[in-house]
């Protein structure tokens, strides 16, 4: 099984780097190199007393992010308001999100210690998650971005899967290159920063966005030059 996952984690990387806009490439790279990781992190979220709620409440929180009509009447410069111009400007929706994993699944066999309903409510919750992270940082969907806000995922997670991406990004690039930079810092950023995973982010949507960054502990976004494919989805203007 190791070895079958570390191919598929191969040539996933030869799909990525010849199309790097291929989320489901991504997660497939991440969850045959995640190994028990993820069991790890949903025992961790159950001994949450705030995450047993969400999986008690069976919480949905691709069903928020894709309901643009009331994101959209969030605050101005509310987290979750912000969230969804992101989406319209990006041409992004977090169902595109859960049809890449979706489509993910069916060449990893992932077979889960935990397979019941409350881990596919973490699961749900911790792909989805991603987006959130992108806007909450200030990583953008472009290269560096993206592997910026991997960077900062890992401490927030300690998926090996993730790691192996920013580790591979991180020696394909070299650390004196921006996306060097970028990975060094979006690796602080998660470690300094609360953990994210257990938030009632439901109720946070709701909050001005540079307060809920000053109370998590991420800081004011950075400045970096982005880099985008050739490929990639044109802006909304």
């Amino acid at each position: 099984m190791a070895s079958r996952n570390l191919k598929l984690a191969r040539r996933a990387m030869e799909v990525l780097a010849e199309n790097p806009d291929d989320t489901a490439q991504a997660i497939v790279a991440i969850a045959a190199m995640s190994g028990n990781s993820n069991e790890r992190l949903f025992r961790r979220f159950k001994k949450s007393a705030k995450g047993q709620q969400i999986l008690d409440e069976r919480r949905d929180l691709q069903q928020l992010l894709s309901d643009q009509e009331r994101m959209l009447a969030m605050p101005e410069g509310s987290l979750g308001r912000t969230i969804c111009e992101w989406f319209i400007r990006e041409n992004i929706s977090a169902e595109g999100l859960a049809g890449a994993s979706e489509a993910a699944a069916e060449e990893v066999d992932r077979r889960p210690a935990d397979s019941g309903e409350e881990a596919k409510v973490f699961g749900a919750r911790l792909l989805h998650l991603h987006d959130v992270f992108h806007v909450l940082t200030g990583y953008d969907r472009d290269m560096r971005g993206e592997i910026a806000v991997l960077a900062f995922t890992v401490p927030q997670t300690w998926s090996t899967g993730i790691a192996y991406l920013v580790w591979r990004s991180f020696t394909n690039n070299g650390w004196k290159s921006e996306s060097g930079r970028l990975i060094r810092q979006g690796l602080r950023r998660g470690l300094r920063a609360k953990w994210l995973v257990d938030q009632d982010w439901e109720a946070l949507l709701e909050q001005p966005i540079d307060e809920v960054r000053e109370k998590l502990g991420i800081g004011a976004p950075p400045v970096y030059e982005q880099l985008r494919s050739a490929a990639a989805p044109p802006l909304a203007a």
